[in-house]
């Protein structure tokens, strides 16, 4: 079973690398991991750190909006999917409980 680590632990990880008191030899032996592991974390958050600045709540607040209008869209197909059955029941007689 492989080890899965949280974001927290990556996190931490990372900045020990950036902080170059060790080597990722050091830190790989030390984490029992193996050495391209934790390069690939440290390429990955120096390829995203610009995104640690950028202002991800305009982002959250369409993705909210957009959710909003995509269950009231459903809701308004159950509505008119329910009715149509109930009526095609009516007219071809099964009983509607």
């Amino acid at each position: 079973m492989r080890k899965q680590y949280t974001p927290e632990m990556k996190a931490h990880i990372v900045l020990e690398i950036l902080k170059e008191e060790k080597s990722i030899s050091e830190l790989a032996s030390e984490y029992d991991m193996h050495p391209n592991q934790l390069s690939r974390w440290k390429r990955e958050a120096l390829d995203n750190f610009h995104q640690l600045f950028t202002d991800g709540s305009k982002d959250t607040k369409k993705m909210k909006t957009e959710y909003e209008t995509k269950i009231n869209e459903l809701y308004s197909e159950v509505g008119r999917l329910t009715t149509q059955v109930n009526w095609l029941k009516k007219k071809s007689g099964i009983k509607v409980e």
